[in-house]
């Protein structure tokens, strides 16, 4: 039977006992089943230059799966440094709570070659880009799986800022900050500053306030169509960045505008045959059952 991926990149940010073993198996085991193996290591926190690097020494390899070995955070990076190159990720827990590394190193060998042969569970997951404008002038970019997160960032005073959707005003308030998630990120950040769970494959995004000023505003799911526009004004008491999943992050002034859109093309993730999403919550968030 023709294999579904030939090309494989291990993808991993820790160097530890721990997962260089996986990764010497990997190595051992893949070629044995037909593929060549490749890899890289991806850093949460590296810069523009560095992503790209990686990403063109991939890309002359041929890559088409990467096998990321680590936690949600390794995989938030690898979704981010691969994007561009459209190629799918499956995950292999190695961290804490795996919500989107789903897959345990016990069973990794067990499910691998299934998985190469094309019996697989894949979705995709929407991805955010976003610019941040400053005189008319595109200061910087990045792209998010989870979510963009406007916050305060050098005193406890709240910051103020207007929030439009699809070109209207939806609110002007002052909070902590707002996150911008997409379905995937709603189980994030997001959750934990009161917004809902949204199922992967819908397309849209919710907008959660972070210690608002006021009760009246609250969480709000919005269609993926819709760009969100956010300003910082004239009224802010504190500076203010843009964190894109919690590992690239941009300082911002008064009068800077915030631009978030929905990707036009979105990540593949691949699970193995029989994924269950609501299985998923019920193990992770202790839901019982």
């Amino acid at each position: 039977m023709p294999l579904a991926f030939r090309q494989p990149a291990l993808l991993w940010h820790r160097d530890d006992a721990v997962v260089s073993g996986l990764a010497d198996r990997l190595r051992a085991v893949l070629p044995e089943l037909g593929c060549q193996v490749g890899g890289a290591q991806v850093r949460p926190d590296s810069d523009a230059a560095a992503d790209a690097a990686v990403r063109e020494r991939l890309a002359a390899e041929g890559t088409d799966l990467g096998i990321v070995l680590g936690g949600d955070g390794t995989l938030l990076a690898a979704a981010r440094i691969l994007a561009a190159l459209d190629i799918p990720l499956l995950c292999v827990n190695l961290g804490r709570l795996g919500f989107l590394a789903d897959i345990s190193p016990a069973e990794t060998f067990d499910v691998l070659p299934s998985i190469l042969r094309g019996e697989f569970f894949a979705e995709e997951r929407l991805l955010l880009e976003v610019q941040i404008h400053r005189s008319g002038q595109v200061l910087g970019n990045g792209i998010a799986l989870n979510e963009v997160a406007l916050h305060k960032w050098d005193s406890l005073k709240m910051i103020e800022f207007e929030t439009r959707a699809g070109g209207r005003l939806l609110n002007r308030q002052r909070a902590d900050g707002l996150i911008v998630a997409t379905p995937t990120g709603s189980t994030a950040y997001a959750l934990s500053a009161g917004g809902p769970i949204l199922y992967p494959d819908l397309l849209a995004l919710v907008v959660v306030p972070i210690c608002q000023h006021t009760m009246a505003i609250r969480p709000m799911v919005l269609g993926a169509q819709q760009a969100i526009e956010i300003e910082l004004t004239n009224d802010s008491w504190s500076r203010a960045r843009v964190v894109c999943d919690g590992q690239q992050s941009l300082p911002l002034e008064i009068g800077d505008r915030v631009l978030i859109r929905a990707r036009e093309r979105p990540l593949r993730l691949i699970h193995p045959a029989g994924y269950d999403y609501f299985e998923l919550l019920r193990t992770k968030m202790h839901w019982g059952g």
